[in-house]
């Protein structure tokens, strides 16, 4: 039995040249980015305003991602402070023509609400 991805899909991309080292595998760094923005879209929808980023946790990459793979990015809500989020992100890729898809990586993300200041401002719940 294969594993299915967690949470919602906030994001699909596909992976280009571009964003790949000289071997031919995506930076971890483009991956982390995509699964921050998905992050912050999933935050934003549930705090009704400006979030930003404030830590991730344990980042592990299971498998690469390769140029015309489709990234897609999950957002599950794990839990709600006052003024925080926490989402666990899955990526999974959607190998290029096929299919078969493969979780590439997982992470947990903490954000946080804030106002037009800048400042902390609290969730309702």
């Amino acid at each position: 039995m294969t594993e299915d991805p967690r949470g919602e899909l906030t994001i699909r991309i596909n992976a280009m040249p571009a964003d790949t080292n000289a071997y031919g595998d995506v930076f971890g760094g483009w991956v982390l980015s995509q699964m921050d923005s998905a992050g912050g879209i999933a935050a934003v929808h549930r705090c009704g305003g400006r979030a930003v980023t404030v830590a991730v946790d344990a980042m592990t990459f299971i498998q690469p991602v390769k140029v015309g793979d489709v990234l897609c990015v999950y957002a599950e809500l794990l839990a709600v402070g006052r003024t925080s989020m926490r989402f666990r992100l899955e990526a999974w890729a959607r190998r290029f023509l096929s299919d078969r898809r493969e979780k590439v990586t997982e992470a947990e993300f903490v954000y946080v609400a804030i106002d037009a200041e800048g400042r902390p401002k609290a969730i309702a719940p």
